[in-house]
Formats: C-alpha cells, structure tokens, sequence
C-alpha cells in the first residue's frame, strides 16, 4: 500500500476508449500514487451502464453521468426524472458533466441551456452536486447558476476550472467549488493560478480530466488518475502548503461536496 498522502481524482473519464485493456492497471497506479478515489464521469447517457459498470468492478471508482454540453445537440434532452434514477445507485455521486461550451458549439446555445436547466434541476431534487463544464460562456454561466440557485440552492463544482476571475468570483459566492487540472501546472497559466489563490482554501478540488490535459512533466501525453498527485504537487507550491497538508484539505473539501462518495462503505 502506498504512504504518499492520499488524494482525490474528482474527475475523469475511465470508459474512454484510450483505456481500453489496461483499467485494472491504472487503477492500480493511482492506488500506488495515493490517488485513492477517482470519479469517472459519463459524458452521454446512453453510454451510462458502462460508466456505472466500472464503479461496480473497483472499488476506488465512483461515477457522475450527464450529457456533455458540446453533446447536447446530438443527443436526447435528459429528463429530470431519468437522472434521479440513475442518482439512486450507492455509486452515483454527481449530476453531469453539463454546462455551457460556446468555443465549439456556440450554435447549440439554446439547447445546451435547455440541458443545463435540467441537470441543475436534478441536482436541487437529490440533494448531490452539479458537475459543471463552462468555455468561453462565462457571462450565461454565471447568470443561469445565479438565477437557478436563487429558484432553489444546490452544490457544485465547476470542473477543470480556467475560466475568467468573474465567473470564479460570482461561482464562489454561491458556495460552489473550483477544481483544479493539469492546466494549472502549465509554465504559462499564472494568470490561471492567481485566480485559484484568490479562492478560499477549503473550495478547492484537484482533478486530471483524463484522457486529456496531462500535467507536467507528461503534457501531451495521454493523462490518467494517477497523474493527478503532479497537479496536485505543484498546486500546493501555488498555494503556499506542504504536499501532504494540501492532500489532505483537498480530501475534505472533496468529501464536503461529495458527501455520497465520502459516506460509502462496501456491502
């Protein structure tokens, strides 16, 4: 069993394809990297019985499912109702990945708002936090989580954070939470790095987004769960903190928002 202080990958994507044949072995990277929880998230909800497969086989795997906001076009508008049922697994810790993403699919505004109403109204109804994906949308993202938090106040994470300090500013009085990628270990992303300093400590989570956004010294490489102990290395250099002190701030603040994760226990 690994002594490296024990962290939290809270966002990642196991049943992708660049990890066919090996899931066992990452799993066990990340165990070994102090990587002892990982949250696998489904971007489309037909895909979601092989999501919730992999939290059913490890047991360091928990899941999320919703539909990807650049999907929201393509796939079927989720129902309110369909994503409370598939929260009632003990698995299922989180409503999305949703949210807006205007650099791709600008032209599926409309609908990728509709989607999001719905995502954010499922998480009011189940009390478990709101996965959010935001680019280059930060003005309707902050209107539509202020607006729909005022309706009924619910949690959530804006996930990969590296949008504009406004957004951060206005997600934070809300109570949400920023996680942190491989893109904050990037050389040039102070700008980046300053906005999460501004946070408070204890909003603060650490995630890869795997298969994509691999930290330093693997950027441009394929990312995995265990790689989140990098980003997480070097975020405590931003932060000021001893590795093990950071690990540990994030582990609670993880298990704050994630109560369902942190309260799970095998049958």
């Amino acid at each position: 069993m690994s002594n490296a202080p024990r962290i939290t990958d809270s966002h990642t994507h196991l049943d992708f394809a660049n990890f066919d044949g090996e899931r066992a072995e990452l799993v066990a990277r990340a165990m070994e990297a102090g990587v002892h929880r990982m949250v696998t998230i489904c971007t489309k909800l037909r895909l979601e019985p092989q999501v919730r497969a992999l939290a059913e086989e490890f047991a360091p795997v928990f899941y999320a499912a919703g539909t990807h906001p650049m999907s929201a076009a393509d796939e079927p508008l989720a129902t309110v109702d369909e994503l409370v049922t598939l929260s009632q697994h003990p698995k299922f810790v989180g409503i999305g990945e949703t949210g807006l993403d205007y650099h791709y699919t600008a032209d599926s505004a409309e609908v990728q708002k509709t989607s999001l109403r719905i995502h954010i109204e499922a998480a009011q109804r189940t009390g478990l936090p709101l996965i959010i994906h935001a680019r280059a949308a930060d003005e309707d993202m902050a209107d539509i989580l202020e607006a729909e938090h005022r309706n009924a106040p619910y949690s959530c994470v804006m996930h990969c954070f590296s949008s504009g300090a406004e957004l951060a500013r206005r997600t934070l009085d809300l109570g949400f939470y920023l996680s942190m990628s491989g893109i904050t270990a990037f050389p040039k992303s102070q700008e980046l790095r300053d906005i999460f300093t501004s946070a408070p400590i204890d909003r603060i989570l650490v995630e890869t987004d795997a298969p994509y956004l691999a930290p330093p010294p693997y950027r441009g490489k394929r990312n995995e769960p265990s790689f989140t102990a990098h980003t997480a290395r070097r975020a405590a250099e931003t932060f000021g903190m001893e590795y093990k002190d950071f690990a540990a701030q994030t582990e609670a603040n993880f298990e704050s928002l994630f109560t369902k994760a942190a309260n799970w226990s095998p049958a």
